[in-house]
């Protein structure tokens, strides 16, 4: 299930990203690190409500953490020397939150309960057993859309838990990342076509607010799905800038790989030439007897080791309690 889109009766699944510029209706799964998922199905229905045996619920103190309090703060502190030195601007820096996974639990099951607890707009619940997929999204963040030769996305940068608590690097942040965006849609678009319609706009969502921007172009004659994911993948957001470099910060300062954390998800119709692709930020996964959870944020000269933890803190507390089985109020 993709949003509001139920596929089913599987057909066939590759990791080649330029299948989804074929034919058919198809589950996408691009994860950070590792290969593609692209699973063909026969049939598209409605999205309905699950009717199977409800979410377990994982106490909130089974979780563990890849990278502890000290730890996080001193990788914040750490990009902040890389800025000072002219390295790069800004390295998105995340740790994964890691329990038990609970006996006969269903992600099914686990997407209900998000859907529930803490709605939102670019949700996803793929299951692939024979290919070792069970992952449940309820990302509020768009990677990339497509209609035609329209083609848009829509970063995230900067979070609060009110509107009135947004701090100047917030939207120094967002800035950044929208610059980004712009230049890697303008590698698969037409000149002069690539525009910024919003720009940190505020958004609401379940716990907290975001500021949310927008890029869109019209593509190349020639460019496809492949081209646009090539171009653009892994998102901004949840990188940095310049791009390379803070992949290069990432890879030395995370532990763990982040896995389909931050990568995308979502639905391909490729007769259509239409789709949507979230950021696989706020999803869980199913992975080694254990149920995986990704929280970070993007890390500017501004920030501050105490803030940025918080920040993740922020970001994790409400599904935490949702996947615990409390329904919080929005």
């Amino acid at each position: 299930m993709v949003g509001d889109r139920l596929l089913t009766g599987l057909v066939d699944v590759t990791s080649d990203v330029r299948a989804l510029d074929s034919h058919g209706m198809w589950a996408v799964v691009l994860p950070f690190t590792g290969p593609a998922v692209c699973a063909r199905f026969e049939t598209v229905a409605p999205a309905r409500a699950w009717s199977g045996r409800p979410w377990p619920g994982i106490d909130v103190d089974r979780w563990t953490t890849s990278l502890d309090e000290a730890a996080f703060r001193s990788g914040v502190s750490r990009i902040r020397d890389a800025i000072a030195a002219g390295d790069v601007y800004q390295v998105n820096l995340t740790r994964r939150l890691s329990a038990p996974l609970p006996a006969h639990a269903d992600v099914a099951a686990l997407g209900a309960a998000l859907a529930e607890g803490n709605p939102a707009p670019f949700s996803a619940v793929v299951r692939l057993p024979q290919h070792g997929i069970h992952l449940a999204s309820a990302s509020p963040e768009r990677f990339l859309s497509r209609d035609g030769r329209r083609v848009w996305s829509s970063p995230i940068k900067g979070t609060a838990a009110t509107a009135e608590g947004f701090l100047a690097k917030d939207r120094a942040e967002n800035v950044m990342i929208v610059d980004l965006v712009r230049n890697d849609l303008g590698r698969v678009c037409e000149w002069g076509s690539v525009t910024v319609p919003a720009l940190c706009a505020v958004e609401q969502h379940p716990g907290l607010v975001h500021l949310v921007s927008t890029v869109e172009g019209q593509l190349r004659p020639g460019c496809g799905w492949a081209d646009a994911i090539d171009a653009t993948f892994p998102p901004g957001s949840v990188t940095g800038a310049p791009k390379v470099a803070a992949l290069e910060h990432i890879a030395r300062l995370e532990p763990i790989e982040r896995g389909v954390y931050c990568g995308a998800i979502g639905w391909v119709d490729a007769d259509r030439q239409l789709g949507a692709l979230n950021v696989a930020i706020r999803t869980f996964w199913f992975e080694d007897d254990h149920v995986h959870f990704g929280t970070g944020g993007g890390i500017t000269w501004d920030s501050t080791p105490a803030g940025e933890w918080e920040e993740t803190e922020l970001k994790a507390r409400r599904l935490l309690g949702v996947v615990a089985g409390r329904l919080l109020p929005s």
